[in-house]
């Protein structure tokens, strides 16, 4: 039987800050300049909270806890990728339109995976993961 470590109290809280740090990016975006994938993936707070993941990815796995810490991993780069074949799409005229339907679909999505995540994370619950 495989069992699964517990998480510590110390690691929920954390992964309640690497949500927060998130959120907070995405709240500066609306209430800023930025829009919010950009501020996503390049503000202070989730720069911090994507090292924070790396930083911490070894005491979390085996836990409940290791499918946030994914969860959210998944969630900056699929979006850092996004952002960057919506930024080659501006560059042609016919993909301009694609490229603003990117970044709107792109931020709906990023704000849909901090809320889900941060809820699932309150209820003591794991983010589903795709089959390795």
């Amino acid at each position: 039987m495989n069992a699964e470590r517990s998480a510590t109290a110390g690691m929920v809280r954390l992964t309640h800050v690497i949500y927060a740090l998130h959120a907070f990016a995405v709240f500066s975006a609306l209430l800023g300049s930025a829009t919010i994938i950009f501020s996503f993936v390049a503000s202070l707070p989730s720069l911090a909270a994507i090292v924070l993941n790396y930083w911490n990815r070894g005491a979390v796995r085996g836990t409940w806890l290791d499918s946030h810490f994914s969860w959210q991993i998944r969630t900056f780069w699929w979006t850092l990728a996004w952002i960057l074949i919506a930024t080659v799409l501006v560059f042609t005229l016919i993909g301009i339109p694609f490229a603003v339907a990117a970044f709107v679909i792109v931020s709906a999505w990023v704000i849909y995976r901090v809320v889900r995540g941060w809820w699932r994370l309150s209820g003591g619950l794991p983010m589903p993961m795709p089959p390795t």
